[in-house]
């Protein structure tokens, strides 16, 4: 994989901002460092692949937009944007996942409207992305597959009851 050090940078997380340098290896953050450290006597910025001067700049986890509808239908149309167009445009603003929302249609086993959602995903997302599950026809077979759905790493539900 590509190895890539960001230096000069300040550093913003969860727990603050400084300056640090961020070590990455393919599409993971491996190591956030003093500038200029040296990792097990090697000279970082002389052993990666690509390095990125942040001098002046911060740098920053990507975002998580934890509420979209790509493709979703809705009143005989559609939303506008597709999980091509939509990803594409969510990574230029700097958000690298989104959790779209997975909808069973009425009639449809639950497990067919995540499969389907899944399907429209695959190879056409520029970025990471789950899914939300919306249960349309909450019945007992609908609540009785949401464990195996939690397994497939759903991590929540929204319920239409009426």
């Amino acid at each position: 994989m590509a190895t890539t050090l960001i230096t000069g940078g300040t550093v913003v997380s969860a727990t603050g901002r400084g300056e640090a340098d961020v070590l990455i290896d393919g599409e993971r953050i491996i190591a956030v460092l003093a500038p200029g450290s040296v990792l097990l006597g090697t000279d970082l910025a002389g052993s990666v692949d690509t390095v990125v001067d942040a001098t002046g700049k911060y740098v920053i986890p990507g975002g998580i937009d934890a509420h979209t509808h790509m493709q979703l239908p809705f009143g005989g149309t559609f939303a506008s944007d597709t999980f091509e167009t939509g990803t594409r445009a969510a990574a230029w603003g700097g958000t690298t996942t989104i959790i779209d929302f997975a909808v069973q249609k009425y009639g449809e086993r639950v497990q067919d409207g995540l499969a389907r959602w899944h399907d429209l995903a695959a190879g056409n997302c520029a970025i990471d992305y789950g899914f939300h599950q919306i249960i349309g026809g909450v019945d007992d077979d609908s609540l009785a597959a949401m464990p195996a759905l939690i397994d497939e790493g759903i991590t929540s539900f929204k319920l239409f009851m009426a």
